[in-house]
């Protein structure tokens, strides 16, 4: 949103064109008061004998009151404003790359370990509140440990990664979506290997009810979950990456991707092969952007722990286009108490 304050009854705005005529009206009367008090010695004394402080004070309670009027003429007007608001996220999954390109040592000690580390760290700034789960994807992708409020269980969920070959990102993103929406009928190998197979159904399984038709809600507009994706090579199996981010975008659920490693590629060893991995910028990028989230790279391990500073900043609060009607109402409702206040105070009357 380009403008800070937007309105949604913004013809109310007209009335504030009444404060300058309030303004009008109250200077007029001061020299008004003054031509009397020219006519009438006596209260000309009165008046030194009050000094410059009373004379100040008798124009506080009435700047007050047109102030209190001003935020409530604002308020009429149903302002909206972008403000920092704690976030709704209640879930948090990562997926987290465990390809053999990971043991790559270009971010120290290694890739992998970089990564574990800075998850671990990343855990343990996030709110007690936050449920995470762990997804670790190679040639597959699996649940490596559900979402969870235990962070010990999570640690050790990440100490326990086994690298594997090949990298299916898309994979990744479908799994992690069917763990936050287990009742949506997510199927992975429908996915991977198609429909047309005859699958087999268990004699006790009872017969699944017909599913209703999935409707796409707005990219980002899930604000009870998100993913955070790291890897640091290509889609080389699996579920095609942008067909993946498409589902989480229908979903609402925003991907945070996170790019480990070099752009213009590795080559490195594994299990007696010799592959070359390069870190497919152009799609992470676009995973995030189609899902309304953000892209970040990480070239080293410092980089890589700030990387996950900024998501879990980004994740404990956010930035919302909120109604500030409210707020506007009860500042006036203090400007105005606080105006009667003075006045009885100073002058034994209100205003």
């Amino acid at each position: 949103m380009n403008s800070p304050l937007t309105f949604m009854w913004p013809q109310f705005l007209w009335l504030l064109l009444a404060v300058p005529l309030l303004v009008a009206v109250y200077v007029w009367l001061l020299r008004r008061k003054k031509k009397v008090m020219l006519r009438y010695a006596s209260l000309s004394i009165v008046k030194e004998a009050m000094g410059a402080g009373q004379s100040i004070r008798r124009h506080i309670p009435p700047v007050l009151f047109l102030l209190a009027i001003t935020a409530m003429l604002l308020a009429a007007s149903r302002p909206f404003a972008v403000i920092t608001l704690p976030s709704q996220q209640e879930t948090i999954i990562l997926a987290m790359d465990v390809s053999g390109s990971m043991r790559a040592t270009d971010v120290k000690p290694n890739r992998l370990v970089a990564s574990q580390n800075a998850a671990k760290a990343f855990l343990a700034q996030l709110p007690r509140n936050v449920k995470v789960g762990i997804v670790a994807f190679a040639g597959t992708a699996q649940v490596v440990q559900p979402p969870t409020l235990s962070r010990e269980d999570l640690v050790v969920a990440i100490d326990k990664f086994q690298m594997q070959r090949a990298t299916a990102i898309g994979s990744a993103i479908v799994v992690a979506l069917s763990e936050l929406f287990p009742d949506a009928g997510i199927d992975l190998s429908a996915m991977t290997y198609g429909n047309g197979r005859p699958r087999g159904i268990a004699i006790d399984q009872a017969p699944k009810q017909e599913k209703k038709d999935f409707v796409p809600v707005a990219p980002g507009s899930y604000g009870s979950a998100a993913i955070i994706l790291l890897t640091d090579g290509q889609r080389t199996t699996g579920v095609d990456t942008m067909e993946a981010a498409k589902m989480a975008a229908d979903r609402g659920v925003r991907v945070y991707t996170v790019g480990v490693g070099t752009v213009d590629g590795e080559t490195i060893g594994f299990e007696g092969w010799s592959m070359r991995v390069r870190l497919d910028e152009v799609t992470l990028k676009a995973v995030a952007t189609n899902t309304q989230a953000e892209y970040f790279y990480a070239g080293t391990a410092e980089n890589l722990q700030k990387v996950y500073e900024k998501l879990s900043s980004r994740l404990t609060v956010e930035k919302k286009e909120t109604e500030i009607s409210g707020l506007l109402a009860l500042v006036a409702a203090i400007l105005a108490i606080t105006s009667a206040g003075l006045s009885l105070l100073w002058f034994n009357r209100i205003l």
